[in-house]
């Protein structure tokens, strides 16, 4: 009898409280997280990255009742704060905010310290962003059209700014290189804050760069844009058309940021990440505050995150293959 009641209470327990079947665990017994979370950014502070991680990391905070705290490690062009986390013990207590280098470094770097599918969990998909062309208003070209004309009248004379060797911003140059037929020359630099500097001072004559950084710039008529690499327009420039709409068909150079964990961090950990990160991507406030930055929140499974992480390494091999880039 006392058998027959105890196993009843228990059976009725469990389905009065069905919000444990929903409770993540650290391995140890304990409810994760029960410490704070660190969300390593390859860059430094204040970038596209960082925003988002920091947006994010901010609702992951209010659901869990735990910090999560962005920790900005750059370097070796995204590498020492991508490494770090692939090192980091499986326990969902240290995340990477990754990129489009994480893709393009597959095959840039001939010795790789991590690889992008191998050692990491994909947890979502989280921004997608564009590369602008801007130009220098002494620039002969008033659109796309124009100023591949006078690439191909002045092969090698023109040239391109960058946030740096390997970044997104330079593969969006080298694409248009081999898709429009044309040479200019990358000049690489420590970031978009010098490069659109000297874009500014007339000292280089073109630049790809993210929607957020150039923006101000083109509505002040300090830079004047061309294109934008998205395959639609973006809301935060509605006048500025595509590379497509502007005569090179299906040029698309977007940059993205992708939340990911050490790879074999439990199962149950990932999957509430994934929930909880795409709420946040839903929320009103964040799809607002992303949208004037020229940011498309993103979301999904882990599974479609590595399905397109997957594309994006395909496609850089191609771009850098063509380009003729040597292996750093």
């Amino acid at each position: 009898m006392w058998k027959g009641l105890v196993t009843s209470a228990v059976v009725a327990a469990m389905l009065a409280t069905p919000a444990v079947a929903q409770t993540t665990s650290t391995g140890s017994g304990q409810a994760y997280p029960a410490k704070p979370v660190r969300i390593i950014v390859p860059y430094a502070a204040g970038g596209n990255t960082d925003l988002t991680a920091r947006a994010v990391a901010e609702k992951l905070s209010d659901a869990y009742k735990r910090q999560f705290i962005v920790d900005n490690r750059p370097g070796a062009a995204t590498n020492i704060g991508t490494e770090a986390v692939a090192r980091a013990p499986a326990d969902g207590y240290t995340l990477l905010m990754g990129g489009a280098a994480n893709a393009i470094n597959m095959s840039l770097f001939a010795k790789l310290p991590y690889d992008t599918l191998r050692d990491f969990e994909p947890i979502a998909l989280c921004v997608q962003g564009a590369n602008v062309l801007a130009i220098h208003p002494s620039v002969p070209a008033k659109n796309l059209k124009e100023l591949i004309a006078l690439a191909k009248a002045r092969p090698g004379t023109l040239n391109f700014a960058s946030s740096g060797l390997g970044s997104s911003n330079q593969m969006a140059g080298e694409l248009l290189k081999v898709m429009a037929g044309i040479n200019i020359v990358h000049v690489p630099y420590k970031g978009n804050a010098p490069a659109l500097t000297d874009l500014i001072g007339g000292h280089v004559e073109m630049i790809f760069n993210g929607v957020p950084s150039v923006l101000p710039h083109i509505q002040s008529g300090r830079v004047r844009g061309i294109a934008i690499g998205s395959l639609k327009r973006f809301a935060a420039l509605p006048n500025l058309p595509t590379f497509d709409e502007s005569g090179v068909k299906g040029y698309e150079a977007t940059t993205w940021f992708g939340m990911m964990a050490p790879k074999n961090t439990p199962k149950d950990i990932v999957a509430r990440l994934n929930v909880e990160t795409d709420k946040a991507l839903k929320s009103p406030d964040i799809r607002d505050r992303f949208a004037t930055e020229g940011l498309e929140p993103m979301g999904g499974t882990p599974e479609s995150f590595t399905k397109f992480m997957r594309s994006e390494i395909d496609k850089y091999a191609k771009v850098i293959r063509a380009a003729g880039i040597a292996k750093q």
